[in-house]
C-alpha cells in the first residue's frame, strides 16, 4: 500500500487523537467515583436495614406496651369492681372476705404488670435512640451518596463534552486518509488499540522495540510513501525526520 508521506502524517494526528479518545474512555470506566458510590450505596443499604431493625424492634415494643397497658387497665378496673361491691350493701361476711382475698391479688398483679410495662417502656426509649442514630446515619448515607453521584454526573459531563470535541475534530481529518489506508488504520485499531504510530530513533511508537537491523535496513530501503508496518506489533509505522534513519 502506498500513500503520500503528507497522508501518513495525517494518520499521526488520527493516532494522536484516537489515543486521546481512549483515555477518555479509560478515565470514564476507571474513574475514583464509580468506586464511591458502590461504597456510598453499600452505606445506605446498610442504614437502611439498621432503620428496618429498630423499627422492627419499636414495634414490637410499642405492642407489648400497648398490650400490658390493657392488662393494667384490666385488673384496675376488677379492682374498682370489687372495692364497689365491698362499700355496698347486701355482702356476706364470706364474700367480703373473697373480694378482700381478690384484691390483693389484684394489687399484686398490678404491680407485677406496672414493673413489667416500666421495663418495657426503658427498653423502648433505649430502641428510639438507636432510631434515631440509624435515621440519622441513613440521612448522611444518602446525602453523601447524591454528593458522590453529583461529582460522577459532573466528571461524565466533562467526558462527554472532550469526546464529543475529539470526535468532531477527528471526523473531517479520517475523511481525508485515502479509504484503503483508512480502513487498514481502522482495523489495527480496533484489533491492536493502536493503528498508527511515529518512527522514532530507529523505535516503533506503539510497542516501543528498537528496530534490528534487518528492519532498519528494510526501512530505509522502502520509498517514502510506502505504507510500512512494524513486523512485531503490526502497527503502521510512520516515518519523520525523527526516526534515525
Amino acid at each position: 500500500m502506498n500513500a503520500e508521506p503528507a497522508v501518513q502524517q495525517r494518520l499521526l494526528e488520527l493516532a494522536d487523537i484516537d489515543a486521546e479518545l481512549n483515555r477518555i474512555e479509560h478515565r470514564r470506566r476507571t474513574m475514583p467515583e464509580l468506586a464511591e458510590i458502590t461504597e456510598a450505596e453499600k452505606a445506605v443499604r446498610s442504614s437502611k436495614d439498621a432503620v428496618v431493625t429498630a423499627e422492627t424492634s419499636a414495634g414490637d415494643l410499642d405492642r407489648d406496651i400497648r398490650r400490658l397497658e390493657r392488662d393494667v387497665d384490666a385488673v384496675r378496673a376488677r379492682a374498682q369492681r370489687d372495692k364497689g361491691l365491698l362499700a355496698g350493701s347486701g355482702v356476706s361476711a364470706k364474700q367480703a372476705t373473697d373480694l378482700q382475698h381478690e384484691l390483693g391479688t389484684l394489687a399484686r398483679r398490678q404491680e407485677v404488670l406496672e414493673d413489667e410495662l416500666l421495663e418495657v417502656m426503658e427498653r423502648r426509649e433505649a430502641v428510639q435512640t438507636n432510631l434515631d442514630v440509624a435515621h440519622g446515619e441513613l440521612a448522611a448515607a444518602e446525602q453523601h451518596l447524591r454528593e458522590v453521584s453529583e461529582r460522577r454526573d459532573g466528571v461524565l459531563a466533562d467526558l462527554d463534552a472532550s469526546e464529543a470535541g475529539r470526535r468532531r475534530a477527528r471526523e473531517p481529518l479520517a475523511e481525508q486518509l485515502p479509504a484503503q489506508l483508512r480502513t487498514l488504520y481502522d482495523s489495527l485499531r480496533e484489533r491492536r488499540g493502536v493503528g498508527a504510530a511515529m518512527l522514532r530513533a530507529r523505535r516503533c511508537g506503539a510497542c516501543r522495540l528498537e528496530l534490528d537491523r534487518a528492519d532498519v535496513s528494510r526501512v530505509k530501503a522502502a520509498p517514502a510513501d510506502e505504507v510500512l508496518r512494524h513486523e512485531e506489533c503490526g502497527v503502521i509505522m510512520v516515518r519523520t525526520s525523527e526516526s534515525g534513519l
